[in-house]
């Protein structure tokens, strides 16, 4: 029910925008050039319609697997950056930094070593994405839960282990909410991938529009995007919820096998 929600939502959105768009095209007198009737949308649609489908499908793979690297990515370096010593400070540094550096400048020296295929698209797509994680992660790793760890600290038990485990457990909801977030990014950074210089996706093919000025092709590919992004993001939730309903439906501890 929630992903029909959630793409009822989408739909109603894109078709306000729609609609927004072509009731300017009436008031100011726009062209069809500039921005096309509805049949023309609906032919285009009809006539690349299984091609775009592909297009973001494949999208949507790469962007997939470059949310999996981040968040990999994200938990290795906020398992180093949470701690107060010198390669804890020197990891942050050093992930603090490199995100200054803006993608469409690192993007030309990625092109040049990795080429335009999956591994650029892949890379870019996971360097979007990670910082927000990283971020999360860092607080959520770095800062106690002090009336749970307490009593295992006062018994003895506490380790780098359990005090991860608490703390993932009683943050469950940000995680969850963060992992969701960075999946849109994900997505972004893989069409942003495609629209620099690959020569797959549904960012090639929206750059190809741009250079042909088909308004009608770049609104076809923006409504698959939506509806990809909505899926995802929806089927991330689900399994933070059942992950979620695993945990909180036990009566035991879930730190107690630690």
């Amino acid at each position: 029910m929630k992903t029909l929600k959630r793409l009822f939502q989408f739909i109603s959105i894109y078709a306000t925008a729609l609609g927004l768009l072509w009731g300017a095209k009436i008031i100011y007198g726009f062209s069809d050039y500039l921005i096309p009737p509805p049949l023309e949308v609906l032919q285009v649609a009809s006539q690349n319609g299984l091609h775009y489908v592909k297009a973001v499908l494949n999208t949507l793979a790469v962007a997939i697997a470059g949310h999996i690297v981040a968040i990999i990515l994200a938990t290795a370096v906020g398992l180093v950056g949470r701690l107060n010593t010198w390669p804890g400070n020197l990891t942050r540094t050093a992930a603090y930094n490199l995100q200054a550096y803006p993608i469409v400048a690192v993007a030309p020296i990625i092109f040049l070593f990795l080429g335009d295929g999956l591994a650029s698209r892949l890379l870019i797509a996971a360097m979007i994405c990670y910082f927000p994680l990283l971020l999360s992660f860092i607080g959520i790793f770095a800062k106690p839960v002090e009336e749970v760890e307490h009593f295992f600290r006062i018994t003895g038990r506490i380790n780098w282990r359990l005090e991860l485990s608490i703390r993932t457990f009683e943050n469950l909801d940000k995680i969850t909410t963060v992992i969701v977030g960075s999946g849109t990014m994900a997505l972004v950074g893989t069409i942003i991938a495609e629209f620099l210089a690959a020569t797959n996706g549904i960012g090639y093919i929206i750059r190809k529009a741009l250079y042909q000025s088909n308004l009608a092709k770049i609104l076809i590919a923006l409504f698959l995007i939506g509806l990809c992004s909505s899926l995802y993001l929806s089927f991330i939730e689900t399994i933070g919820r059942w992950i979620k309903m695993r945990l909180y439906g036990t009566r035991s501890s879930p730190y107690k096998h630690i």
